[in-house]
């Protein structure tokens, strides 16, 4: 399994000055590329590379970094063409498709940039990075990461690493391989209902981020929209601003949910059943106000973060059909919408069973998941 260690990187002036020259003349290379590929309708990687590798050399690439940034560039075609094939950008002849595709893609000038093992060593002892730059090699930058962090770099960092500038600072994304961990024999199914109110709700009754969580997204809203109505250049940049913020917010507690749930089911020795939320924003009829809350939450990024931190301990995780888990009795089974009158107040209309709406709903994930679990298994088991 491959994961990424985000490392801090701390050069001095005049490195921060090489770094960010590299940056540019690389990103510069790759509009190159990107143009020579859109004209050309050259996708593939070595065909990408042979076209523009005598352009890239002559703006001031070294061998290695211009066969990277040729890299980059059809890598960005990659991810493009499977947006386009997977229905992301709309139908045949709609705007953001035809927007997408009547152009070549364009690199920022301090948009990140892939370096190989031949471009930047790293000195895990010392604790510092030797990189290529426009002006020469740069040695003995230094790096921070957290003891966990160290010790991933030092077992199993192999491949890669990007060139990271953001809000100032300057990153390496380090790719790791770890080897698969054999996943054990699930004792049950830890149910795990995603919603509004409470982000994530599990079978044993206990809930994540409800009330505090929530003001702290509803302020976030507020404060949006009233800069929106401003829409001054510095009520823009302050929008751009909280925009990171929250996106770091968002993160930050999709991990904190995940590792907590993970750790629950790892002592448990049960797996997880998670909700197959896959097109749900097409699917659910809410109104305004909980659209707004809806759309403005990571609910896919918390669900990968839970399935790679579950696969790095050994856990099974499977997805579930969502319909009806929040009308359904657990006890009885009974379905019925009345049974839910409120957000929060579940009471089955057949045998009287009186749960909080999440709860319930967590206990029918966790049975789908058994069910789906024993469906799976027979074969094998035959």
């Amino acid at each position: 399994m491959k994961i990424v260690v985000q490392v801090r990187l701390y050069p001095d002036a005049a490195q921060e000055v090489a770094l960010s020259a590299t940056l540019k003349l690389c990103n510069e290379g790759a509009n190159i590329a990107s143009a020579e590929a859109f004209k050309r309708r050259i996708h593939a990687k070595r065909e990408l590379q042979r076209l523009t590798y005598g352009r890239l050399k002559v703006l001031g690439l070294s061998a290695q970094p211009a066969i990277q940034v040729a890299r980059k560039v059809a890598g960005a075609y990659a991810t493009l063409n499977g947006k386009i094939r997977a229905g992301n950008l709309g139908q045949l002849g709609s705007k953001r498709r035809i927007k997408a595709e009547s152009k070549p893609i364009q690199f920022r000038h301090d948009a990140a940039q892939p370096f190989d093992d031949r471009c930047l060593s790293w000195r895990l002892a010392d604790r510092t990075v030797s990189i290529w730059s426009v002006r020469g090699r740069l040695t003995r930058v230094r790096f921070g990461c957290s003891p966990q962090q160290y010790l991933t770099l030092v077992a199993h960092r192999q491949g890669e690493s990007d060139l990271v500038h953001r809000d100032g600072k300057w990153f390496l994304y380090a790719t790791c391989d770890i080897p698969d961990v054999e996943a054990k024999e699930p004792d049950g199914f830890l149910g795990v209902d995603l919603g509004i109110a409470n982000i994530a709700t599990v079978d044993g009754g206990r809930r994540y981020c409800g009330k505090g969580l929530n003001r702290v997204r509803h302020r976030n809203q507020r404060l949006r929209t009233k800069l929106q109505r401003i829409g001054t250049k510095s009520a823009k940049r302050l929008l751009k601003a909280r925009r990171r913020k929250e996106s770091r917010f968002v993160a930050d507690t999709n991990h904190r949910i995940a590792k907590q749930l993970v750790t629950e089911a790892e002592r448990t020795g049960r797996g997880i059943a998670l909700e197959d939320l896959k097109g749900i924003r097409d699917r659910v009829r809410l109104r305004r106000p909980q659209r707004v809350t809806l759309h403005s939450w990571a609910f896919y990024q918390l669900a990968r973060l839970i399935t790679y931190k579950a696969a790095r301990v050994g856990i099974r995780v499977v997805r579930v059909d969502p319909s009806y888990t929040s009308q359904r009795c657990s006890v009885c089974g009974y379905t019925a919408r009345a049974n839910r009158s409120r957000q929060s107040t579940f009471r089955c209309m057949s045998c009287g069973f009186a749960e909080h709406a999440d709860v319930n709903a967590a206990r029918n994930i966790a049975a789908r998941g058994v069910a789906d679990w024993a469906a799976a298994s027979l074969p094998n088991a035959a």
